[in-house]
């Protein structure tokens, strides 16, 4: 198992994922991927196996569950739907547990810390302000371009800059393995929760720390 703690020193801002990781919605997720699958004829998924398959790029893994490819026009029908079914159980998801507690101790430690989401900017943002988080973060960011290979990596490159945030002082919690991929690229660290969608066997693949929420990775950065 990889190694679960840093030194604090060296880390001083954390940025933290969305949904998965401080947000508890995988009830929601599954249940928008299974109206996807209703919509292509396709039977329902299991959690444990939505976890088992669940990658980016997206449209790759959705045809790879669909068993077919998709014709023109066809991903766009599959993100509305995914996203109507998704709106719909937001109000039922709660923050994960210990959150926003956590926040608050590591501000109070001297840390500073920002949200980055593959999630829409325009949903995400007063989201965040309606859970009453974004007096937490020194700023919010979710996604707000397209990339070629659909990975957090470059919004991580620009969500520092746009900070003027040393990479080597960041450590990324996020709950999948392209949450590890986008800080290695950047320059930072990654700490992975096993509340999301991926298995922890996958997550440790990453070589990535992997602990169990929010709160223990942050008394892993800390050297707890």
């Amino acid at each position: 198992m990889a190694e679960t703690t840093f030194d604090r020193h060296d880390s001083t801002h954390i940025v933290w994922d969305w949904n998965g990781t401080l947000l508890n919605d995988n009830h929601a997720n599954l249940a928008a991927v299974n109206a996807v699958c209703e919509l292509f004829g396709r039977d329902p998924v299991e959690l444990d196996h939505w976890r088992s398959v669940f990658r980016r790029p997206l449209i790759p893994c959705y045809e790879e569950l669909l068993g077919r490819a998709f014709e023109e026009g066809e991903w766009e029908r599959a993100e509305r739907h995914y996203d109507s079914s998704y709106q719909e159980l937001l109000p039922s998801c709660e923050l994960t547990a210990g959150v926003p507690d956590v926040l608050r101790e590591w501000t109070r430690g001297g840390g500073t810390q920002s949200l980055l989401s593959m999630a829409s900017h325009d949903h995400l943002v007063p989201l965040i302000e309606e859970r009453g988080l974004t007096g937490h973060f020194t700023r919010v960011d979710g996604r707000q371009f397209q990339t070629e290979d659909d990975s957090k990596a470059e919004h991580l490159v620009r969500h520092l800059e746009h900070q003027g945030i040393d990479p080597a002082r960041v450590v990324l919690i996020g709950d999948i393995d392209d949450d590890a991929r986008a800080a290695r690229e950047a320059g930072a660290r990654s700490i992975l929760v096993t509340s999301g969608l991926m298995s922890r066997a996958r997550l440790e693949a990453t070589g990535s720390p992997v602990v169990d929420s929010p709160a223990a990775a942050v008394a892993a950065l800390r050297g707890a």
